[in-house]
Order: C-alpha cells, then structure tokens, then sequence
C-alpha cells in the first residue's frame, strides 16, 4: 500500500512539475474556449482584426484553414494575447499545449 501512495505522488508531482514549469517558462496560449458561442467570437473576431495582423487566418494564409469562426477567433485571441497581453475569460481561455497544427504555427 505504501509503494502505491508513493508511486501515486511521484506521478501527481510529476504532473504539476511539467503543468508549472511550462507556465512559468512562458509557454502559454490564449485561445477560445470551447464553449464559446459562435456569433461571440465572430464578433471579438471581428474586433481584434481591426486591431491586429490577421493575415495568416485570411484565403491563403497558414492559418486559414479549417476556415473556421472557432478556429480563426483561436488565432486571433492568441495574437492579442501576445500582442496586448489580454485573454478575456468570458470567451477565451489559457492553453498549456501548444495549439499550433499542420502548417499553423501559433507564436
């Protein structure tokens, strides 16, 4: 019983060293979050391409696909959060992994 509690520790200790250390090394993404509605982040889609770069999730873009509200709202929230440091939890939330994908590389 007590090699198990051990081995329970060592992995629940484990766990937090990598979810921590990857926060604190800055290894953080802001993103939408999955439930999320649609027509709201259209609209804070909308908001930070006023303000920011958005050519990566436009036609030809790395990011463009999946043309996706969901997908391209991800992008743009995580370069505002790189940009302005602002990750607004009423339809964004902190990442851990890395959100990149194929050809999609989130800075």
């Amino acid at each position: 019983m007590a090699k198990l509690t051990f081995s329970l520790c060592s992995l629940g200790f484990f766990f937090c060293f990598i979810m921590c250390s990857s926060y604190v090394h800055g290894k953080t993404w802001c993103v939408a979050q999955t439930q999320a509605p649609e027509p709201k982040l259209q609209e804070v889609l909308d908001y930070l391409c006023g303000r920011i770069n958005c050519a990566d999730i436009q036609p030809g873009g790395s990011c463009f696909d999946p043309d996706t509200v969901r997908n391209h709202a991800s992008y743009a929230i995580d370069m505002n959060f790189r940009t302005n440091d602002e990750c607004d939890g009423s339809y964004a939330a902190i990442a851990v992994t890395d959100p990149s994908y194929g050809a999609c590389v989130y800075p």
